[in-house]
């Protein structure tokens, strides 16, 4: 079925001048915005996602020793996705010894997942 269009003529804008209004303008700030690429950057490795649900799931803080059999990579790699994580500031991990246990940070999901609902 054709669609009849009426075409305006073409003209040249000043320098400078915008060809339309924006429809919508973006309620997340810019600082804001930084954060949420930030965490969502951290959380775009598969590995780094599924270490986050296993720390959020568990109860308490979660040693490094106890992650390694979980994923098919070396401690050292592991090692590395945790620090990307805490990075991001969405785990951190206190010192036990010779072992780091690693939790989730309170609230550090929150925003992202607020503006994504």
């Amino acid at each position: 079925m054709p669609v009849d269009l009426e075409l305006a003529p073409k003209t040249k804008r000043p320098a400078g001048e915008r060809c339309c209004e924006p429809v919508v303008y973006p309620d997340v700030d810019r600082a804001r915005a930084i954060r949420m690429a930030e965490v969502a950057k951290a959380l775009g490795d598969p590995i780094r996602l599924q270490l986050v649900d296993v720390l959020r799931r568990h109860a308490g803080k979660v040693c490094v020793c106890e992650l390694v059999p979980l994923f098919d990579i070396s401690q050292p790699t592991l090692s590395h996705h945790l620090n990307k994580l805490r990075a991001a500031e969405i785990v951190d991990s206190e010192r036990r010894g010779l072992w780091a246990y690693y939790y989730v940070i309170p609230d550090a999901l929150h925003e992202l997942s607020a503006w994504l609902t």
